[in-house]
């Protein structure tokens, strides 16, 4: 029986964000191996969240040799799809097309999976000829419905696919996945968790000025832990602002997390807070962890979230870049254990419905099968 032959381009960790986190998923689905002949190619230039939007001789470098390895790929192999996890701006775009170029002189069907954000945004004179080159004849996934006007300038609606991260269902030890009881005490203080990269964009300073805030306005004991690798946040400048703003008591920052320390902060909080503006935000899988993990969520209304956090049921969302809108939530959160109960449950029930990494690569099956299966009048190279 024939398998159709897709050749994957797409990033994977190092540095560990939600392109990377989906790439390997991706590239270690038993469903997608198993049911097409695959190869991948790691797309990815940079080591650290910090370089990853910067351009410098080392990327360039590193660009030519994954371009060496597709035209290897392509030229062994008639690929039936290309996939490709394209930046859709800045450095990281122009890097890109270099790629594009290649998988279009080779006369390829592309499908694009984007985790990033900002063609409406940066449609000026030079990338609208790009984005056109780049489009012409692909089609598309976006992680959420909220992601698709970006793009439908320059795709019909029909070559457009929608598929939501998804993550693994924690391991089964004897109980439900879930967070720490509440002891009714007032002596046992409300934690909440922030976890990413410290990016400023990711609202580091926006929940600590929150945090000040209803210090100053609440009698309620709370602690605020920071957890995730020092990026544009440097740990001197976050110690000095948590001393500025006399919080030293409440708010810690534990640097880098993972496995089992990771597990435990998400078993130990009560609610989690994730105040982004980032640039490229999309589909944050750290929302999926919290909501696995029967957290209350609090964010934004930035990207797809709004399709992640349900307000008033699952979880709070608060306009970006506002730390009086956020530390009025924290309060609502902080006075109310029943809430927070009731809208973890709500969204673990999400989760589990919509969510798994099971979810996600059943739609991620049927939209590569679609896509292949394009016809070929369809496709030629601009």
């Amino acid at each position: 029986m024939h398998k159709e032959r897709i050749l994957f381009i797409l990033h994977l960790p190092p540095p560990v964000h939600g392109a990377g986190v989906v790439g390997k998923q991706i590239r270690d689905s038993l469903l997608i191996n198993q049911s097409f002949d695959t190869d991948y190619i790691n797309l990815s230039t940079s080591n650290t969240i910090s370089s990853v939007e910067k351009l410098n001789f080392h990327k360039l470098v590193a660009l030519l040799s994954i371009a060496f390895k597709i035209l290897s790929h392509l030229i062994r192999k008639n690929y039936d799809l290309c996939y490709m996890t394209l930046t859709t701006s800045g450095p990281g775009f122009y890097k890109d097309l270099f790629i594009v170029a290649l998988l279009k002189l080779f006369r390829k069907r592309i499908i694009y999976h984007f985790h990033n954000k900002g063609v409406k945004e940066h449609n000026h004179y030079l990338n609208k000829w790009l984005y056109r080159f780049a489009f012409h004849n692909t089609c598309a996934i976006v992680l959420s419905p909220r992601l698709v006007p970006d793009l439908l300038h320059y795709f019909d609606k029909d070559h457009l696919y929608i598929c939501p991260n998804g993550i693994p269902e924690l391991p089964s030890s004897g109980s439900r996945p879930g967070n720490k009881q509440d002891g009714g005490g007032s002596a046992e203080p409300v934690r909440f968790l922030f976890l990413s990269n410290m990016l400023e964009e990711k609202g580091v300073f926006v929940l600590l000025e929150a945090c000040r805030l209803l210090r100053n306005s609440t009698r309620t004991p709370f602690t605020c832990t920071f957890a995730g690798s020092w990026s544009d946040v440097t740990e001197e400048e976050f110690r000095g602002k948590v001393e500025e703003a006399g919080l030293t008591s409440c708010v810690k920052a534990t640097g880098a997390v993972y496995g089992a320390d990771k597990e435990a902060l998400f078993r130990q909080a009560d609610a989690f807070i994730f105040p982004t503006h980032y640039h490229n935000e999309c589909f944050p899988l750290v929302l999926l962890e919290a909501m696995q993990h029967r957290l209350p969520v609090i964010s934004t209304f930035e990207g797809g979230i709004p399709d992640m956090v349900v307000e008033e049921q699952t979880g709070l969302l608060v306009p970006p870049r506002d730390p009086l809108a956020l530390s009025g939530k924290l309060a609502e959160l902080l006075g109310d254990a029943s809430l927070r109960r009731k809208m973890g449950e709500a969204g673990y029930e999400r989760y589990h419905e919509m969510y798994t990494i099971a979810e996600f690569e059943k739609q991620l099956h049927s939209i590569l099968a679609k896509a292949a299966y394009r016809p070929a009048a369809q496709l030629y190279f601009m």
